[in-house]
């Protein structure tokens, strides 16, 4: 791990207005180094297929928002003005598709998409390279501006005053908490350097929580080998 993805990683912060509005919120973020982009492989539909398998044996056939982590997503979303049957937490969006089958998009993408849904916890990826400054979660005060394709085109959205919302020095990366990721930041077919959020709430213990990362480690290790990894739990 450079000296320069480490320094990084050390100034993701949680702002107090956040942690006032869920004390019970942790991230843990994963910084990689070394990793190996690209269309959907063989990787990926692996590691998509366990996933899909794992997670209907822990829902039992129970709906996502029915299960306790999911669950506690709802309240948060509220807590901040949202609508989680709107605008939905990422991992229950996923788990919603199951019965279709999880989207296939790219491998990086599909691998943390397969470790997202197969332990029930919200989880997204972007592309190092393309951040500004640290990474911090805050309540925005809706002048920060989101990037975002519409129509095929370039467009600028803003979230509202309130939200809570992954930022960096030049803008909003990810609205709703987990909800929806900009144009900017998001993983490509050239992303060799990317870090990752895991969201977890109370209903989530610590345990299950470095599980579940460590389960993306191995995932994406197994399909870029030789990548670099380091991580630490954020908390406010």
């Amino acid at each position: 791990m450079t000296a320069d993805a480490q320094h990084w990683l050390d100034a993701v912060r949680i702002d107090a207005a956040v942690s006032a509005l869920r004390p019970d919120y942790r991230a843990l973020v994963v910084v990689a180094e070394g990793l190996r982009p690209g269309p959907s492989d063989e990787t990926g539909e692996r590691h998509l297929a366990a996933a899909e398998k794992r997670a209907r044996d822990l829902l039992g056939g129970l709906p996502p928002e029915d299960h306790p982590h999911l669950a506690a997503w709802h309240e948060a979303f509220r807590a901040f003005g949202a609508k989680p049957r709107r605008t939905r937490p990422s991992a229950e969006a996923l788990l919603r598709r199951l019965d279709d089958g999880l989207p296939r998009v790219d491998r990086l993408t599909d691998v943390y998409n397969a470790v997202s849904v197969a332990h029930l916890v919200p989880l997204g990826g972007e592309d190092l390279d393309h951040y500004r400054g640290p990474a911090r979660l805050v309540r925005a005060d809706g002048s920060e501006p989101f990037e975002v394709v519409a129509g095929g085109e370039p467009a600028v959205e803003h979230p509202r005053a309130g939200e809570v919302v992954w930022r960096d020095d030049a803008g909003v990366t990810c609205r709703r908490w987990n909800w929806r990721q900009c144009a900017r930041t998001r993983l490509t077919h050239e992303t060799t350097r990317a870090f990752f959020v895991l969201d977890a709430l109370g209903a989530m213990t610590d345990d299950a929580l470095h599980a579940a990362g460590e389960a993306l480690v191995e995932a994406l290790a197994d399909g870029s080998p030789g990548a670099a990894f380091a991580s630490r739990v954020v908390t406010g």
